[in-house]
């Protein structure tokens, strides 16, 4: 597609291209398909709880918490593209992230966007 994409695998597969915008200049939307997302759920487990309760007493970032959420945020974003990719979509349009406390336990973490398909506008 001549832009980065995401997903590509190892077998041959194409990649899916996410953008956040409406649109990809250079392109066309031939179809929507329709809504796709990514959703995964972590829970926290106490030594972590424990480590960020008192690195805030003194400050600075969260450097476990931080590798999770980055951890987390990337497995949501592989389901996604998984979900668009078995759908028949090349592209996901309008991706966001959607990040909640999930009963206290855990945060929910879910990639959401409009998959499509697009080509190179002529």
């Amino acid at each position: 597609m001549g832009i980065e994409e995401y997903g590509g695998g190892q077998s041959g597969e194409a990649g899916v291209l996410v953008v956040t915008t409406n649109d990809v200049p250079g392109y066309k939307v031939d179809r929507v398909i329709g809504e796709v997302f990514g959703l995964t759920v972590r829970s926290r487990h106490i030594g972590s709880q424990i480590g960020a309760g008192l690195k805030s007493l003194i400050g600075g970032e969260l450097r476990g918490l931080t590798k999770t959420l980055v951890e987390t945020r990337n497995q949501a974003m592989d389901r996604l593209i998984e979900q668009a990719r078995a759908r028949g979509a090349n592209a996901v349009l309008m991706f966001r992230f959607d990040v909640t406390e999930a009963a206290d336990i855990g945060t929910e973490v879910c990639a959401y966007g409009t998959a499509v398909v697009v080509s190179p506008q002529q």
